[in-house]
């Protein structure tokens, strides 16, 4: 047997077997039944009002599904067409969402709650149609911090604290997740993300070249570009997402609440056709390879199919010595898990927006969350596509600071912390 092809078989058993491990969480999953909205279907009542969805999309892995469940035609099932949008930042997703231009986006959580609350841009009421992915970001430091003896947060810490000088680092959106990941992950290691250091907004296909420049000594991103910068070598990564909270909220199918209400039947249709393409793509190691080479493309993300492969597949490098098997690799479905809109995910956010100083006062965190994230609509969709769906809108998780988020005393977890705005 030849290297490779004992490194492909290698792998292939890594993944059935992590598959495998997963699987019994189906047994704590409900099916929730579809035979009256399943003949409903077949006679046409519900129909798609809008046969035709533009959903925008920024380059990175997590975009996957969306792509899929055009490229596939899993959407040509549930009698609508999914055109994908690759937008150039966030800041536009959000104001082609807003103005109409885009029906749905593959979109930031944070960025959603930011602009319900008004905090991210002009205030308007949005939906939450799905989770889209779960894990699979990271948190990349420069080269050059390596180089004066960085390799993870304490280290960090120290070289601020015995170096003065600017320190910078970049997220993607002010209100988005990976402002929250490196906001939590630099106050877990003593450092105030808002005193101790400055903290910029680039997008992600643009994060790579703004390192190689000297403009950020470190930056949270989805992938590839986390990968990408090790691969280029003037980055490492000191911190998957994954361990700061495992199997955290990532990426949404984002809408407008008004879309939601004009369109309720294509709303449905799209979320369906996407639940069905993320349990494609977790259901094989040839699956996952097939998505990576079509996002690849110059038309989606536009980089290396090794570079999105490797985390895809949960095989890690730090790109300064240390390479593992990641269990909580990037995931579009995990038994349905994934895809459920928790109301429990949707007030994190505030209750970090809270932390921030971004929201100026305590929200009334679960009734926003549940007019945002419409369970109403993903069980439905949920229905057609026949996936499980959680029985609890709630989770309990613990983060890597060892403080366990479960959602019910909201305000108490924003005003704990001892490194905050608020």
């Amino acid at each position: 047997m030849s290297l490779t092809t004992q490194k492909t078989a290698s792998g292939r058993r890594r993944f059935l077997n992590r598959a495998g491990a997963t699987a019994g969480a189906a047994a704590i999953m409900n099916l929730i039944p579809a035979a009256v909205r399943s003949a409903a279907w077949a006679a046409g009542s519900d129909a798609p009002e809008k046969k035709e969805v533009k959903i925008g999309f920024i380059p990175l892995t997590d975009c996957s599904s969306v792509v899929m469940a055009s490229v596939m035609e899993f959407d040509k099932k549930y009698g609508i067409k999914i055109v994908p949008s690759k937008e150039a930042s966030w800041a536009a997703v959000r104001d082609k969402l807003v103005n109409g231009e885009l029906d749905a986006a593959h979109v930031l959580y944070g960025l959603v709650y930011g602009v319900q609350m008004g905090i991210g841009g002009q205030k308007q009421d949005m939906a939450v149609l799905m989770n889209l992915n779960h894990n699979g970001q990271a948190i990349t430091l420069s080269s050059k911090l390596h180089e004066k003896g960085v390799k993870d947060g304490a280290s960090l810490k120290g070289l601020i604290d015995r170096e003065k000088r600017e320190y910078t680092f970049a997220h993607t959106f002010p209100t988005g997740t990976h402002a929250m990941w490196i906001y939590y992950w630099l106050a877990a290691n003593g450092i105030n993300p808002f005193a101790d250091v400055k903290t910029i907004t680039v997008p992600p296909p643009q994060m790579v070249a703004n390192m190689r420049v000297g403009n950020m000594d470190g930056f949270c991103v989805g992938e590839p570009w986390n990968n990408r910068a090790i691969v280029d070598k003037i980055g490492f990564t000191v911190e998957t997402t994954q361990s700061i909270w495992k199997n955290h909220p990532e990426k949404t199918l984002g809408a407008t609440a008004e879309f939601v209400r004009k369109y309720p039947n294509s709303a449905r249709a799209m979320t369906a056709a996407i639940i069905d393409a993320g349990r494609w793509i977790d259901s094989s190691l040839a699956n996952r390879q097939k998505t990576a080479e079509t996002v690849a493309d110059k038309s989606y993300v536009n980089t290396d199919k090794e570079v999105i492969l490797a985390r895809m597949l949960g095989r890690y490098s730090n790109g300064i010595g240390r390479t593992w098997d990641d269990p909580n690799y990037m995931k579009f479905f995990n038994d349905g898990a994934v895809n459920f809109p928790y109301l429990s995910d949707g007030m994190w956010f505030m209750t970090q927006h809270r932390r921030w100083g971004l929201l100026k006062e305590e929200p009334d965190y679960l009734a926003v969350a549940k007019k945002v994230n419409r369970i109403d609509v993903y069980k439905d969709a949920a229905a057609a596509a026949k996936a499980a769906v959680p029985k609890d809108p709630m989770r309990t998780s613990k983060l890597i600071d060892g403080v366990v988020w479960d959602g019910k005393d909201p305000k108490k977890y924003a005003g704990t912390f001892k490194i905050k705005v608020a």
